[in-house]
Formats: C-alpha cells, structure tokens, sequence
C-alpha cells in the first residue's frame, strides 16, 4: 500500500510541478527563454539514454526512472513548441468565418511540424523499449500523447474552457483556431474512453500476483491518465482551477516577452483550467 501511495503522489506533484514550470519559463526573458531550449534539449536526449537502460530493469527504481524520463522527453516537446521553436507552417489567426475543411486544415498545418517531432519522439521510445520488460516509459509517453492529441480535438470541436489566460501573448492568435461551446460529440467518446483504460490499470494493478515494479508501474501510468481525464472534465466545467498555477501564470505581466522562433504555437495546447466567466456561443 505504501507503494501505491508513494507512486500516486510522486506523480501528481510532478505533473502539478512541471506544467507550472513550463508555464513560468515561457514568461522569463529573451537569455533564459534560449538557455531553457538548450537545457531541456540535452535533458531530453538523456532521457532516451535513461530509457534504453531502464528498459531491461525490474525493479521499482526502474519504474521511476523510466517514468521520469518519459515526461523529460515530453517535457521537450512542449517547450519547443511552446517558446515557437518547433510549431507548423501556419502562423497567423484565421478569420472566425472559416469553416468545415479549411478550418480543420489550418488549425492542422499551426502545429504540423510540432506533431512530426512528438511522432519522431514517440517512434524511437518505443524502438528504445521494444520487447524490454520495462514498459512505463513507452506507456507514459503514449498516454501523455494520445490525451493531449485528444484534448486539441476537443479544443477544436468546441468546449466551455478555452484556457486563454494559459496562452502567452505571442500565442494569443492561437485561440482563433478554437471554439467555444457548451458540448461537442466526441467529448463524451474521449472521456469513456479514457476511463475504461484507466479502469483496466486499476484491475491490473489489484491483481494478487503482481510485482512491486508491476504494481508501481501501472500506479504512474494511471495516475498521469487520471489527470488527463481531469484536464478533459476542466474543458467543460464551471470552474476556475487556474489558482494550482498561480504562483507561474501571475508573472505574466512582470517578466519579459519570450523569444519566438518565427511561430506562435503552444507545445500543447493550453490546459483546459480557465473557467472565468464568459458567454458561451454555442455553434
């Protein structure tokens, strides 16, 4: 039990940790917005290093490492993005009028080349981890990215929370790309969805002849996959959970515009936190 706890709350901090991280950095200065890029790029051909020599681990350790390498590599692919480094060849708002196709292929080509590298990340974690006995790593990437994937669809269908005091001011054009609405139909299809993987873990986890490694791995992998789901219900919520990052986002008008590498879109798209009160315009 003192495992599960020990894995459940090592998760949440991290994630909690990293996201304001993420979000303090892109609102620093020109020098530490570059040293940022160059740290997280060493830090995250480490992790594919972290991840070919945990992959044949079993121990707990193991585990951690593993897991903890997984979000440095995606780590990576969020500040790249973020800070505009590795973002798509569409770099300007589009007019509220597009519609249908040439909306969706827009808003494609504005993270187009972002989602090129998450794949390239992705292919060599997964090569990395191939038949290894250490599977947490490959798990915890996949989730953070097929949710993540699952979020900006949902961005674009149309929920309540768009997130806009997420946004930086180099990426404020990046809300023409979303709609607001109070529902779309593929909401209701992600978060089931979700849910029954999540519950999967959770069975898996309880099973009597599992490993301390086993038992921990599926404890940071669902744990990460919970919090996804929770980031999806905060997209169409009346609530403002924009306060567990306050101590990033209220430097916003104190720090210094960020450097942008000729683009203007986010790693990811913003969490789904912001619930202030604003009209809907359902579609």
């Amino acid at each position: 039990m003192s495992d599960t706890f020990i894995a459940l709350g090592f998760a949440i901090f991290i994630w909690w940790f990293s996201t304001g991280i993420v979000i303090l950095l892109n609102r620093m200065s020109q020098t530490a917005v570059t040293m940022s890029l160059v740290i997280s790029s060493a830090l995250g051909l480490g992790a594919l290093v972290g991840l070919s020599h945990t992959a044949q681990q079993t121990g707990v350790l193991g585990a951690y490492c593993a897991f903890t390498c997984a979000l440095l590599a995606w780590g990576w692919n969020e500040l790249s993005f973020l800070t505009g480094w590795i973002t798509g060849p569409q770099k300007t708002a589009i007019l509220k009028s597009t519609t249908g196709m040439p909306r969706f292929v827009a808003s494609f080509n504005a993270v187009l080349w972002h989602e090129l590298a998450i794949l390239l990340v992705g292919v060599a974690i997964v090569a990395i981890t191939w038949d290894a006995p250490n599977q947490v790593g490959t798990g915890t990437y996949l989730v953070l990215w097929i949710m993540r994937t699952s979020a900006k669809l949902n961005l674009f269908f149309g929920v309540r929370n768009l997130s806009e005091e997420f946004l930086p001011t180099h990426l404020a054009y990046l809300e023409s790309f979303f709609k607001r609405r109070r529902m779309n139909a593929f909401f209701p299809f992600a978060v089931v969805t979700a849910s029954a993987c999540l519950w999967f873990l959770v069975e898996f986890a309880n099973q009597p002849m599992i490993t301390p490694a086993q038992l921990v791995g599926a404890v940071l992998v669902g744990t990460m996959l919970a919090l996804a789901i929770f980031e999806h219900l905060m997209l169409v919520l009346p609530l403002d959970t924009t306060a567990l990052w306050r101590w990033a986002i209220r430097k916003k008008q104190t720090m210094q515009t960020p450097v942008v590498f000729e683009a203007h879109v986010p790693p990811v798209l913003p969490n789904p936190l912001d619930s202030h009160d604003k009209s809907l315009q359902v579609n």
